[in-house]
């Protein structure tokens, strides 16, 4: 059925309930065979609820079957297996990739249908949910002499992504993971207990924000004081700000209903309120603006609400058991989750699909607040701030300056990037890098460069082998991939006849885009499975 639909290419042009059954039948399927587990399953003996009531700070002891599925430090899935590229990290040379079919040329927007501040909601979720362990050894790229005077950097260096034995025989080595993968808001909490002890008061259960600008608080080298500090930029932290508010927010209005919980209980309350409330806009409110259709509307609140509706599962909570229930009451609210079989992870291919550096645009247009909004409903222009200035610590530094509200407001009234060819970010070819704890690096780095490195480096399977393995037909010539003739012109310059060589980051963003869809369709189909996961 599925391979019937791809072929005549309707899926997404079908009745909303008749797509809404393609998805699921596709959901379905990537469920049963693309759930790979790295590492040894556990045998299944159940810890006692009793001495873990809640999950700990580095997200372990939340599965009653497997108390360090989802925890700092456990391995990062897949959804196909690992392809093996040692001989072919530099073929072609990512330098040369970057240079000539991602470095943006001309910005170009997405319109009125994401902004920036869509762009910085996505970092603020990746920073809760994956980063890789780094190895000791360095690498580094050199740029060949073909490219490299479009090159800002002639070379740099980097951190090898470090390869763990997983003891299983299937995968012998995976990746670390660092950060929590559970949608548990690590990213203002931090992902184990000594960021955790940063961030709190220890009063009312409450976090540390500023009181002076409502932005968060610094300690003496400048570094925020957050739950993910790495690779920060003034978009990020201004979103990490706003949900210490949130949380602290909740802790208030439970401290007047529940006078005698404590600062423990409190903290505990609020997370966990406060974590829903990002996992809620993420699905219903960005994915459904990402995805702008009426099916894929229909499919996300359905996700969260089920078949049945909101009015319904507000009035009557959740119903239809473990086999009816993630359709008549949606996901949220399930007793029991369904793994499917395989102890739940992020995955190394969820990770490649969500490379989005291209939404971030060359500075951010700073908006007068105090102004009234002119004809098209925007307050007045100020001044354009180039984004090299918004990263890091200058840009802790220069968000301050600028001010809470006049942050969002400004983000909000900006259209951010399009996912195209020739639309990644310059400057983030000249980048300072940081490490987890929020300090520079010596080293900069092509970030642009980098990322098609690090696909092949963690032996993510090329675009036309990704579509195969995800059951999606895949291309056998560069103008079944994009109309644009400029583009199959560079692709063949840079992969020669060969359409298997292509990347996955460059085949994502060349591939031609559903109509209302900002991502591809190759994306979309491990989002299909993973955020339902």
């Amino acid at each position: 059925m599925i391979h019937f639909i791809d072929k005549l290419g309707i899926w997404h042009r079908l009745p909303v309930i008749f797509g809404l059954i393609y998805l699921a039948i596709r959901r379905h399927l990537h469920q049963e065979y693309s759930l790979i587990n790295v590492g040894k399953t556990p045998v299944g003996v159940r810890f006692n609820p009793v001495d873990y009531p809640y999950r700990k700070a580095d997200g372990k002891y939340n599965d009653p079957f497997n108390e360090g599925v989802g925890g700092q430090g456990s391995f990062f899935g897949r959804n196909i297996l690992p392809v093996e590229q040692k001989d072919k990290l530099l073929k072609p040379d990512p330098m040369v990739v970057a240079t000539k079919l991602l470095a943006r040329k001309k910005f170009k927007d997405t319109g009125k249908q994401l902004n920036v501040i869509a762009a910085s909601w996505i970092q603020f979720m990746i920073h809760d949910w994956v980063n890789h362990l780094e190895d000791t050894e360095q690498m580094e790229l050199i740029a060949p002499k073909e490219v490299a005077s479009q090159c800002p950097l002639k070379s740099f260096k980097f951190f090898k992504t470090k390869k763990v034995p997983t003891g299983f025989y299937a995968i012998k080595s995976g990746s670390i993971n660092i950060r929590t993968p559970w949608w548990d808001g690590s990213v203002i909490y931090g992902s184990n207990q000594e960021k955790l002890k940063r961030v709190r008061t220890f009063k009312d259960g409450k976090l540390k924000i500023s009181e002076e600008d409502g932005l968060l608080l610094h300690d003496q080298e400048g570094i925020p004081l957050s739950g993910d500090v790495s690779n920060v930029w003034a978009g990020l932290s201004a979103l990490q700000a706003l949900f210490v508010k949130e949380h602290n927010a909740v802790c208030d209005a439970l401290i007047k209903e529940y006078p005698a919980l404590d600062d423990e209980d409190l903290y505990r309350h609020a997370r966990l309120v406060t974590s829903a409330v990002t996992a809620k806009i993420h699905t219903i409110d960005w994915t459904v603006e990402l995805l702008k259709t009426d099916m894929l509307l229909a499919g996300m609140r359905s996700n969260w609400y089920g078949l049945l509706g909101k009015k319904f599962k507000d009035t009557f909570g959740h119903v239809g058991g473990p086999i009816l229930g993630p359709f008549l009451g949606g996901l949220v609210g399930l007793k029991k989750p369904n793994n499917h079989g395989v102890p739940y992870s992020l995955t190394e291919e969820f990770v490649s699909v969500y490379r989005m550096h291209s939404l971030l645009p060359d500075d951010l247009q700073l908006r007068d607040i105090t102004a009234k909004p002119g004809l098209n409903k925007s307050p007045p222009l100020i001044r354009t701030i180039p984004m090299e200035n918004l990263i890091g610590q200058e840009g802790e530094k220069a968000a301050s300056k600028i001010g809470f509200k006049s942050l969002f407001v400004s983000m909000g009234h900006q259209a951010c990037g399009a996912l195209e060819l020739w639309n990644y970010p310059l400057w983030m070819r000249d980048l300072i890098a940081q490490d987890p704890d929020g300090r520079d690096r010596p080293d900069r780095v092509d970030l642009m460069a980098l990322e098609v490195y690090r696909d092949r480096e963690r032996d993510i399977a090329r675009y036309n082998e990704f579509r195969r393995a995800l059951w999606l037909i895949p291309i056998s010539k560069w103008e079944d991939l994009t109309d644009d003739k400029d583009a199959t012109k560079m692709l063949k310059e840079v992969y020669g006849d060969d359409v298997e060589k292509l990347d996955l980051l460059v085949g994502l963003m060349a591939e031609k885009k559903i109509k209302g869809f900002a991502i591809s369709e190759t994306a979309f189909v491990v989002f299909l499975l993973m955020a339902t996961r």
